[in-house]
């Protein structure tokens, strides 16, 4: 009986989280994401940015901006922050020019970057 209450309890408890309302975070894709399942980016929640990996619930997986996500692309973000990243429950991209100051730089510079990689082979 003691095992079974207890399963319950941590069956019960673990899914609290998610309950709560949602953060909005603001990233930049700062690696060519090979598995769409772990993407790292430098994220901002209105703070400073710092580099985190973006877990994407089965909603955002089966989503096509997720799908088509590469290197530098602007988001906004909803999700939970949790010890492996963030797991984003809603996602949408945007221009830059929207992101907060912190991230504003970082997508500047990452484009500049692509633009050089890029633009040699352009002819």
């Amino acid at each position: 009986m003691g095992l079974a209450a207890g399963a319950t309890f941590l069956l019960l408890g673990s899914p609290a989280l998610p309950q709560q309302d949602p953060i909005v975070l603001f990233a930049v894709v700062t690696k060519a994401p090979k598995d769409k399942s772990r993407v790292i980016a430098q994220v901002s929640d209105g703070g400073p940015s710092a580099e985190a990996t973006l877990l994407p619930s089965e909603v955002v997986l089966d989503n096509p901006i997720w799908k088509k996500l590469e290197i530098c692309h602007s988001l906004r973000l909803e999700g939970w922050k949790n010890q492996e990243g963030y797991r984003i429950v809603s996602v949408r991209v945007l221009d830059a020019g929207t992101l907060p100051m912190a991230l504003q730089s970082i997508a500047g510079d990452c484009l500049i970057k692509k633009a050089l990689e890029f633009g040699p082979l352009v002819d």
